[in-house]
Order: structure tokens, then C-alpha cells, then sequence
């Protein structure tokens, strides 16, 4: 890991920055806030749920849900791709992706994630105060009330990219990433972007469905590491591949159809078996392979509209692009106390979407805002070292 990397071919080689999938990565992350806050007012189980859902909202989230993590995976692979080739070596690459990634888990586990899990604690009859639960029974494993800790939440994404990134980086290191590039590039020839991933992914989803159990774990969610990696290898394999831009361009529409009819398929399992309803063997096996069908085919769609589309710098894309991180570490904490804090008042269900998404957004641009002149915490909120004054305004988070 310590050697300095196996350049690829010139022929091959992209530079410049790609505005398109910052555009991208600043709306799946959008997305997921307005994902989570809906969440409370949508049937099912949750963390923690108003009074009054709505079953209308299944629908709508129903067709985000197979897609908006497996398009933050691709786009984390394309961003590592070009940190890798503006690094001096795999080494200070690894190092400083693990500042980057490491530093705001650890501050979102020690800090950001107690109110949160508080609230759970309390929901399951927990007496104790914040200030007590955090001093005592937070580092529990296994405590009476609540969760044992280390308790992920939404912070599991870090702790995945931050382990794909180091194995990626290993294997770099041992073959180099034009020899990635080159088999994601043999993989999907012509057509075969389009059909052949999904083939081989919805293969590896069914097969593991009814053998391991489906739940999010390091050592545990087999099915996600399968896809998320896959998407992680095509992204990284994107940051330098003109061939696979071409055929992004060539074959996106033919995703359309695919990603149409399996997100139908998608929702009427969510609709006909809400909550905790289990469908046979055969429908949850049709409704897997839906999802991945539709994971992959809206990948192309979104990433041709980057490309062809969004592809273009504007005033405020290094500010938003710099502050989604901050925003997706603080997000998930301050729904859920917020809603937490707001039941009791007894508001309607409109009202109370309202006021957690506002309050959440205004936490977002809050802790980012703070972070950023405050050198100590511009670390622990994800964004990195404070750049050199002049140049501030034109470095964006990657």
C-alpha cells in the first residue's frame, strides 16, 4: 500500500473536476434527508412514528428506496478514483481517506448519535436523563433499555465506504486500478452495461436472501455488500473510463422501461404487503430482483443526465457540495428528537413533516456553518483541512 500507483493508459487518462456528479451527490443526499424525515409519517416500522401515517407516501419512497444508496456508492467510487490519481501515493490516499471518514464516525458515535438513541431508550421506558444515559448506559452492550453499543444508525454508509475503501485500495495496490478498470470495461461491452449487471447482481441477491438474513451488520449484510460494492467497483472504474461514458450515453434508454416497470413492481410489494407482512418465497424473490433491476437502470439514467445535462459549475455547487456530509452526519439524530420533542403537542400530521423538516434542514446549514470557522471541528464534521484563503471558495468535498 505503500508504493506509488500503476498509472493507466494516457489514452484513458480524465481530468477535470465532473460538476454532474456533484450535482448528483448533493441531491441523493438531499434526498435521503427528505427520505428519512417522510419516514415518520409513512406506515411501517421506524424509529419513531407519529400518531398519524399516511399510506399514500408508500408509493413515493417505494420508488427511491432500491436506488438512492446504491447511487451514493457509484458516485463514492468515481470520487475515489480521482483522490487516488491527485494523491502522491496509495499511502497518504488510504491516510487521508481514513481522516476523512474515520474522525466524523467516531465524533457521530461519541457524540452526534446519544440523543438520538436516548430517545430510544426513553421510548422503551428508559428514566434516566441524557446527561446520565450518555455518562452510563450509552457504552453498554447490551443495556436493559434501548440499544447496546457501538449502535450505527444512519452512520453505517461510513463505516462501509471506509472498509470498501481500504480493501479497494489493497487491491489497487496489488494489481493496480487500471486492471479494475479493465474488467468492469470487458464486463459490460456494448449492451451488456445494461443487462448483464443486473443479471449478475439480482443472481447474487436471490441466492443469499434465503441463506443469510437481510439485515445491516459489518459481518452480517452479505446481499448489501454484494450490490453496494458492485456499484462502488463501477463508480471507481467511471473516474477514468471515457469507453464506459460512451456507453452510458449509448444504451441509458434502454433503462428506462427496466426501471419503470420494476418500480411498480416495487411498490405494489411495499403496498400489498405493508409493515410487517411476509410475501411467499416467489414474491419476495421477484421483488429483490426488481430492485436490483431498478438500482442499476436508474444508475445509467441519472449518471447520462449528469453527463449530458448537469454537467456545469454554479455559485453555490462547492458550498452545497462541501456541506452534505456535515448534513448527512447531523440529519438522522435531529428527526428523531425532534419528533420526539414535538408529539406531545398533539399536531396534525402536515404540520408536524413541516416542522421537522425545517427543523432539520436549519440543523443542517447550522452545524455546517459552524464547522467551518471553527478549525477543530472541521474534521469531525467531514470537511477536511481549511484550504489556503484564496483558494476556499474553489475547493468542493469530494
Amino acid at each position: 500500500m505503500t508504493g506509488v500507483m500503476r498509472p493507466d493508459p494516457p489514452a484513458r487518462h480524465l481530468s477535470g473536476r465532473h460538476y454532474g456528479l456533484d450535482w448528483l451527490r448533493i441531491g441523493a443526499f438531499a434526498l435521503l434527508i427528505l427520505y428519512h424525515a417522510t419516514l415518520v409519517f409513512v406506515p411501517g416500522h421506524w424509529v419513531i412514528k407519529w400518531p398519524e401515517t399516511n399510506p399514500a407516501l408508500v408509493v413515493p419512497l417505494a420508488f427511491l428506496t432500491p436506488w438512492r444508496l446504491p447511487l451514493l456508492f457509484a458516485v463514492s467510487g468515481f470520487a475515489t478514483r480521482r483522490l487516488m490519481m491527485r494523491s502522491r501515493s496509495l499511502h497518504d490516499f488510504a491516510r487521508g481517506r481514513s481522516k476523512r471518514l474515520l474522525l466524523p464516525l467516531g465524533f457521530g458515535l461519541l457524540v452526534l448519535l446519544v440523543p438520538e438513541l436516548w430517545v430510544r431508550a426513553k421510548l422503551a421506558g428508559d428514566p434516566l436523563s441524557l446527561p446520565r444515559y450518555w455518562l452510563h448506559e450509552y457504552w453498554l452492550p447490551d443495556p436493559r433499555y434501548g440499544l447496546g453499543f457501538p449502535a450505527w444508525e444512519h452512520l453505517w454508509f461510513v463505516q462501509y465506504l471506509w472498509v470498501y475503501t481500504m480493501l479497494l485500495t489493497l487491491l489497487v495496490a496489488a494489481r493496480g486500478s487500471g486492471w479494475v478498470q479493465e474488467r468492469i470495461e470487458a464486463a459490460t461491452a456494448g449492451a451488456r452495461i445494461l443487462w448483464v449487471p443486473i443479471a449478475l447482481l439480482a443472481a447474487a441477491r436471490l441466492s443469499l436472501m434465503f441463506v443469510v438474513p437481510e439485515q445491516h451488520g459489518l459481518f452480517t449484510d452479505w446481499s448489501g455488500h454484494v450490490q453496494y460494492v458492485s456499484f462502488l467497483l463501477f463508480g471507481f472504474a467511471l473516474g477514468e473510463s471515457p469507453l464506459l461514458w460512451q456507453r452510458i450515453g449509448a444504451h441509458w434508454r434502454g433503462g428506462v422501461p427496466f426501471a419503470a416497470a420494476c418500480g411498480c413492481m416495487v411498490a405494489w410489494v411495499e403496498q400489498a404487503y405493508p409493515g410487517s407482512a411476509v410475501p411467499s418465497h416467489l414474491i419476495a424473490a421477484a421483488g429483490r430482483a426488481a430492485q436490483v433491476a431498478m438500482s442499476w437502470s436508474m444508475l445509467l439514467i441519472l449518471l447520462h443526465a449528469a453527463d449530458r445535462w448537469m454537467n456545469r459549475d454554479a455559485r453555490w455547487r462547492a458550498t452545497l457540495a462541501e456541506g452534505v456530509f456535515p448534513a448527512y452526519l447531523i440529519h438522522h439524530p435531529v428527526i428523531v428528537v425532534t419528533t420526539w420533542a414535538i408529539l406531545p403537542l398533539g399536531l396534525p400530521a402536515s404540520a408536524g413533516f413541516a416542522v421537522v423538516l425545517t427543523t432539520t434542514i436549519a440543523a443542517c446549514v447550522g452545524f455546517y456553518l459552524l464547522a467551518r470557522v471553527v478549525p477543530v471541528l472541521r474534521p469531525f464534521a467531514g470537511l477536511g483541512v481549511l484550504p489556503p484563503a484564496p483558494s476556499r471558495m474553489a475547493v468542493a468535498a469530494e
